[in-house]
C-alpha cells in the first residue's frame, strides 16, 4: 500500500462536519503522529501532494501545516521539506511527580541506570540541606533515567537515613527513589528552585548532549511532617524537556 493511499484512508474529511476543513486536516495529521504512523524526523508529504491526495485547496493545507508547525508537531525547513518534529517531554513546574509515571503517560518506556548508591558523611551544605549535623551519615544516589532509551534526566539525590533507613537496599532499576520515598515518608511539604544551567563535561556525556546545549535544573527538598526527607538535583537536557505550569485566579 502506498503512503498516499494510506494517507487518504487515515484522514477522512467530511464537508458536513462543523469543524473547518483545515482543522480536520490538522486533527488527521496529529492522529498519524500520535499513532506512530508518522515518526519523528520523518518527511511528510508536500503541500502539493496533500492538496492532490485530500482534494482540498492549497490555502487549507497551508494553514493546517502552519498551525501544526507553530504548535510543535511539525518542523518546516525552507527548501528541504516538512518533517515530524521531535516532541519535547514536559515536567510539571509546580508539582512533584514520579518520572517513570510521566514517561509511561506518553506511552513510552522508562528505564534507569544506577551510577552509585552509597552512604556518605554529610559535608556542610548537605548537612544544612537535610537539617542534620556535619559528619552525620546520609544516603546518596545518582541515577540516569531514560525515555525509550534516550537519557532525559540525571538525578542526584541525598536522603535522610532517619526517615528512609532502607534506602540503600532498594533496586532502583525496578522502581524510582520517588516511588519508594513516597511510600515510606509521604510528602507533606516541598520547595524547589528552577534554573537554566550548563552541564559539566561528565554530565554532558551521561545525557548525550552537545557542549553548548543548556540544561534545565530543578533543585528540590521535600519534608515528611517536620523532617527533611531528601534533597535532589534533577538535570534535564534543555532540547528534550520543557516546564509546564497551570494556575487559577483565586477570584
Amino acid at each position: 500500500m502506498s503512503e498516499h493511499k494510506a494517507l487518504s484512508e487515515r484522514i477522512t474529511l467530511l464537508s458536513n462536519e462543523p469543524a473547518p476543513l483545515y482543522q480536520q486536516v490538522k486533527q488527521g495529521i496529529i492522529s498519524l503522529i500520535r499513532s506512530g504512523h508518522w515518526q519523528p524526523r520523518q518527511r511528510v508529504p508536500s503541500e502539493s501532494e496533500l492538496v492532490t491526495e485530500l482534494s482540498v485547496s492549497r490555502m487549507t493545507i497551508n494553514r493546517a501545516l502552519r498551525e501544526l508547525t507553530s504548535e510543535g508537531f511539525l518542523l518546516r525547513l525552507q527548501g528541504v521539506g516538512t518533517f515530524v518534529a521531535e516532541a519535547k517531554a514536559f515536567t510539571p513546574m509546580l508539582e512533584v511527580h514520579n518520572i517513570a509515571d510521566e514517561i509511561a503517560s506518553r506511552g513510552h518506556r522508562h528505564a534507569s541506570k544506577v551510577l552509585f548508591l552509597r552512604a556518605e558523611k554529610a559535608e556542610l551544605l548537605s548537612a544544612q540541606a537535610l537539617e542534620l549535623s556535619v559528619g552525620a551519615t546520609i544516603f546518596h544516589s545518582r541515577i540516569i533515567h531514560f525515555d525509550n532509551e534516550i537519557p532525559v534526566q540525571l538525578e542526584d539525590r541525598q536522603v535522610n537515613p532517619l526517615v528512609a533507613p532502607d534506602y540503600l537496599q532498594q533496586d532502583f532499576t525496578q522502581g524510582t527513589p520517588f516511588a519508594y520515598l513516597t511510600q515510606v515518608a509521604p510528602l507533606t511539604a516541598g520547595e524547589h528552585v528552577v534554573e537554566a544551567v550548563s552541564a559539566t563535561e561528565e554530565e554532558r556525556q551521561l545525557l548525550h548532549i552537545a557542549a553548548d546545549e543548556p540544561c534545565l535544573q530543578i533543585q528540590r527538598r521535600t519534608w515528611h511532617q517536620q523532617a527533611v526527607v531528601t534533597c535532589a538535583r534533577l538535570l534535564y537536557p534543555g532540547a528534550r524537556y520543557k516546564m509546564f505550569g497551570r494556575f487559577q485566579s483565586p477570584n
